[in-house]
């Protein structure tokens, strides 16, 4: 989470676009991201110059000596943050809008690749060079902040608060999914060098960017010193897609300033005929749409197949098993209708996972998670793929705590089940002996099948009831009539003093 002065600058930035007139806060948020992807690309030409010059390898700027735009060649340098910024309003305000926005437009000339896809269509909205220069000059300052926090995840969290900005619960189910819950979710999957992971609702893409920084941090040695690892990595391991254009920009963008070149985000309803993934990931990553408003003529009869429902949450769910290959893996959110509902397609889909797949692991999370957006209450599912069968016993976590007050400030404690959790699916085998009055415990197949494959923790969960022991009803009523008389006495007491 981000500090109040931090919070306060965010704040005042946002405060700038607005007295420009820019109220919009998708179109605001769309024109900072660009801002931020301008700022970042200069850093990260400056960075990776640097290591290649460690490592004595040659590396090739993309602010080269002479950059071509339209049909004028300038020099590339005028385009870096770290020169035009300096430069009076009016002059910064040419420059950014004839040759930075067209030539980030067009930095990666491959039409297919994830960003020139969206930023296509990009315009650069700011109305004068006053609020370009005030907008430059607040986010210089937001930056040298960050760099003074100094934790590892400032950026993120300045981009989250950011993003909470653009609705408090969006249209069509949306609402932000936490960094801390995402990166548990990342950590349970521990996903390898040579995944290929997928979020089929990908919003601004946290779970892929969540797992690239995982992957950077735990195997770096492993993908970054193997030719054919890095490819796979920058170019053909994550998969996003979206309905909404303006979310799928600022996705893609999220994931080349964490690193990675070339990331396949694209515009795609996946619960339609349009999406004929089959067989083809290794690990899904998801927080789908709940409430999301759907167009049922459009849905993919594969998914109808499995669970006939006009409920996203289901049809994602369905989904998920159609794109997994079999042996990939699965950990997504789901809100708890989804563990106990009654109806066919409920009992259909559960049954399918238990059934005819391998559920490892239900995490029951406490109603604030998603506070101030929704206060609905969710778990994580997580299993894997076989097409035949597998599920034996399943671990139940009843978590209560998650680091942060369950209230709509949403501040830090230091109540956290988190590093439990992680800890204790890593170690299943040690799992076995809990008693189901602890906070987790296996469930036999059998007991869920028994329950028509209700998941909910409360179905299994045991409570210890502590026998109280109360006096006899006579030792009871005597202390009554004792009091009484002695309130009798106080009383008669009190109207002397006050001669009534």
């Amino acid at each position: 989470m981000i500090t109040g002065e931090l919070k306060n600058k965010i704040d005042g930035l946002w405060d700038i676009f607005a007295a420009g007139g820019l109220v919009n806060p998708l179109e605001v948020i769309e024109q900072i991201t660009y801002l931020m992807f301008i700022h970042d690309l200069d850093d990260s030409d400056n960075t990776r110059a640097k290591e290649s010059a460690m490592l004595g390898l040659p590396y090739q700027s993309i602010f080269a000596e002479e950059v071509k735009i339209g049909d004028r060649v300038i020099e590339g340098t005028q385009l870096k943050w770290s020169v035009f910024h300096d430069y009076p309003a009016d002059k910064m305000y040419t420059i950014m809008q004839e040759w930075v926005f067209p030539f980030i437009k067009t930095l990666h000339s491959d039409k297919n690749s994830a960003y020139s896809k969206y930023m296509d269509d990009a315009i650069f909205k700011l109305p004068t060079p006053l609020v370009l220069s005030k907008v430059v000059d607040s986010l210089d300052d937001i930056y040298k902040m960050m760099n003074e926090v100094q934790t590892a995840d400032v950026r993120g969290d300045v981009y989250e608060y950011l993003l909470s900005k653009i609705a408090q619960s969006g249209r069509n189910g949306q609402f932000r999914t936490p960094r801390h819950i995402i990166r548990m979710m990342v950590e349970l999957m521990d996903p390898s060098s040579d995944e290929v992971i997928c979020d089929p609702a990908c919003g601004t893409s946290g779970f892929l960017v969540a797992s690239g920084e995982y992957l950077k941090e735990k195997k770096k040695d492993e993908i970054f010193f193997d030719r054919q690892k890095k490819d796979h990595y920058m170019n053909h391991m994550f998969y996003g897609y979206d309905m909404d254009r303006t979310m799928l920009r600022i996705g893609a963008m999220n994931m080349m300033t964490h690193g990675i070149d070339n990331p396949f985000i694209e515009y795609r309803d996946s619960l339609s005929d349009q999406n004929t993934d089959k067989d083809k990931y290794t690990l899904v990553l998801a927080n789908p749409p709940f409430k999301g408003s759907l167009d049922a003529e459009s849905v993919s009869g594969d998914l109808l197949k499995v669970c006939k429902t006009k409920k996203t949450e289901l049809l994602f769910l369905a989904l998920f098993l159609r794109i997994l290959k079999v042996g990939g893996r699965c950990a997504c959110i789901v809100p708890d209708g989804v563990l106990f509902g009654s109806s066919t397609a409920h009992k259909a889909i559960r049954k399918e996972i238990v059934e005819n797949q391998r559920l490892e692991a239900v995490i029951s999370m406490p109603s604030g998670v998603f506070k101030p957006y929704a206060g609905v209450s969710t778990a994580i599912l997580i299993f894997t793929k076989t097409e035949h069968g597998g599920t034996d016993n399943v671990w139940f976590y009843d978590m209560t705590a998650d680091g942060f007050s369950l209230d709509d400030k949403r501040s830090p404690i230091s109540d956290n089940d988190i590093p439990d959790i992680i800890e204790r699916f890593r170690h299943l085998d040690k799992e076995a002996d809990r008693k189901r009055t602890d906070k987790s415990f296996m469930v036999p197949k059998k007991d869920i099948v028994d329950n028509e494959y209700d998941l909910s923790i409360n179905k299994y969960k045991e409570v210890e009831y502590v026998a109280v022991e109360y006096p006899p009803t006579e030792e009871i009523m005597a202390n009554i009539r004792e009091l009484e008389m002695q309130i009798g006495t106080e009383m008669d007491e009190l109207e002397k003093l006050l001669g009534l």
